[in-house]
């Protein structure tokens, strides 16, 4: 018999811990054993990684992860009601889960963590895709993690694998796609979380690229991106004028219509723009 199977059920350890779900802090808590488990395998072979956890909560992802054979699962969680029950599970498997109480967004993680890292997690909503965007975006590449197994709303997780052409299709896509492979994993509606939601979730999986997909100056591409779809429903010439006076040249060496869309434009387009921004 696991170690997962002599902890009771979630539900008693949040009636045992009083542990209600906080809306200030974006906790939705998955009490499923059997759909974390399923998240955990998401992320793939963990037995040789070290995994990063961003609130656990009462710890129904964390006891998937340990479950699965993660080498060492680091959670990170601000409600500090919730460390009695982690601590729980960290008795059940001695030296493979660390928990640290902090703000994931001022927490660094990495010294306490050995490579090949994951992270796996079920994000705070209010978070979640800060989260994401430092995860995609920092100053060297490639980053700390090999994978990211991550649960966001429904919404957001189709802006992360969205396509040219779509309404969704945005920076994330944009950030996501650049420097590594994106896709949803998994659908969960609002009844398998309690309090359930107002809105669907997905669990996305992204795989980092050894390099970007496209040769671009990351700064530039962020710039011109940003600009691009901030006024989306203009053409590229007037949304990308503070960019640089001769724009619509630079467009054209890009190969792209200076009368087109930022949704029209493929991630290829968007790097060949960005080299051309960048040329003196």
């Amino acid at each position: 018999m696991s170690a997962i199977d002599t902890l009771p059920p979630l539900r008693d350890v949040i009636a045992s811990h009083g542990l209600s779900a906080r809306k200030s802090l974006g906790q939705n808590f998955l009490l499923d054993l059997n759909l974390t488990a399923k998240i955990a395998r998401q992320a793939g072979d963990l037995t040789t990684s070290d995994v990063l956890e961003i609130g656990p909560g009462p710890g129904g992802l964390t006891r998937g992860l340990l479950s699965e054979g993660a080498r060492k699962v680091l959670s990170i969680e601000k409600d500090r009601r919730c460390l009695p029950a982690l601590a729980e599970i960290q008795a059940a498997y001695p030296d493979r889960l660390q928990i640290i109480e902090g703000d994931a967004l001022e927490v660094d993680p990495l010294a306490h963590l050995t490579p090949p890292i994951r992270v796996a997690a079920n994000l705070p909503y209010n978070i979640g895709t800060e989260l994401l965007v430092r995860w995609l975006t920092p100053p060297d590449w490639p980053p700390f993690w090999e994978s990211l197994t991550l649960m966001f709303q429904r919404e957001v997780a189709e802006r992360i694998v969205a396509q040219p052409g779509s309404k969704t299709y945005g920076r994330l896509a944009i950030l996501a796609q650049w420097r590594s492979d994106a896709r949803i994993v998994m659908h969960l509606p609002p009844e398998a979380f309690t309090p359930p939601p107002k809105v669907s979730s997905a669990v996305v999986h992204l795989t980092a690229l050894p390099k970007p997909r496209f040769e671009a100056d990351a700064a530039v591409l962020s710039r011109v991106v940003a600009a691009a779809f901030n006024q989306r429903r203009k053409m590229l010439r007037a949304a990308l004028k503070g960019i640089a006076p001769d724009i619509e040249d630079r467009l054209v060496a890009a190969g792209l219509k200076p009368t087109d869309r930022a949704e029209q434009i493929p991630l290829e387009g968007f790097c060949a723009l960005a080299r051309a921004v960048a040329a003196p």
